[in-house]
């Protein structure tokens, strides 16, 4: 799975990087970013596309309440078109969910160690997400939103079993795009970003903390002496 991750670009790299028209989203800088939290996203209406915010695990608009948003941080790739919750998203409620950076633990003899990987330009990226929208009683709205996970690479299986689906350059184009309809289409996305494009390095326990949220947690630290 894929349970934190970063955004430590400037807001003037996003825009540039994804070609943003608008901007509906207070961007700042996150250095651990956990689920359930309110993230930046890019969506693309009628040729113009907007960096704005969704709750970070999909509530399905037919969900009673929104507990389920716990569950559904990510989609499995395997199968995700024939998941109720993921299924009827695929044609045309798509997202790049916007990252430079993700991280995972991996078991080692003084306790799970966290890594943090990049791309090797450590540049922003986006990941392959899907959105939805809730509505309560009120009629107030819930924009949320799921990260979809493939196999990992060979660099991420060194750590972990699960890797987001990372799209870039004219791949994340083509994921936005709205004449993309068709699932079988959609489903060639769903594959892992090259190992050999990325990097991966240790970063100190704190991460796992979500109330820890600074710079320190991006450096790399040398093994056994944190």
């Amino acid at each position: 799975m894929c349970g934190r991750y970063t955004i430590t670009v400037s807001l003037e790299e996003i825009l540039r990087t994804f070609s943003v028209d608008d901007v509906e989203y207070d961007y700042s800088k996150q250095f651990n970013i956990a689920p359930t939290q309110t993230v930046p996203a890019i969506v693309e209406w009628e040729g113009r596309r907007a960096l704005q915010g969704f709750k970070w695990g999909l509530i399905p608009f037919w969900s009673k309440d929104t507990k389920i948003a716990y569950k559904t941080i990510n989609a499995r790739a395997e199968g995700i078109d024939k998941k109720p919750a993921f299924r009827h998203l695929l044609k045309g409620s798509r997202i790049l969910i916007v990252s430079n950076g993700f991280y995972e633990w991996k078991q080692e003899n003084e306790g799970k160690q966290p890594y943090r990987f990049q791309l090797e330009s450590r540049g922003s990226f986006g990941f392959a997400g899907l959105y939805d929208i809730w509505r309560n009683e009120k009629g107030t709205e819930i924009r949320s939103s799921t990260i979809i996970t493939t196999k990992p690479n060979r660099l991420v299986e060194e750590v972990h079993d699960r890797m987001p689906v990372i799209l870039t350059g004219d791949t994340a184009c083509k994921w936005l795009d709205p004449d993309l309809s068709e699932t079988r289409h959609v489903l060639e996305f769903l594959h892992p970003y090259p190992a050999d494009q990325m990097i991966k390095y240790p970063v100190s326990k704190d991460v796992g903390n979500v109330k820890n949220s600074s710079a320190s947690l991006i450096e790399e630290i040398p093994l056994n002496s944190e």
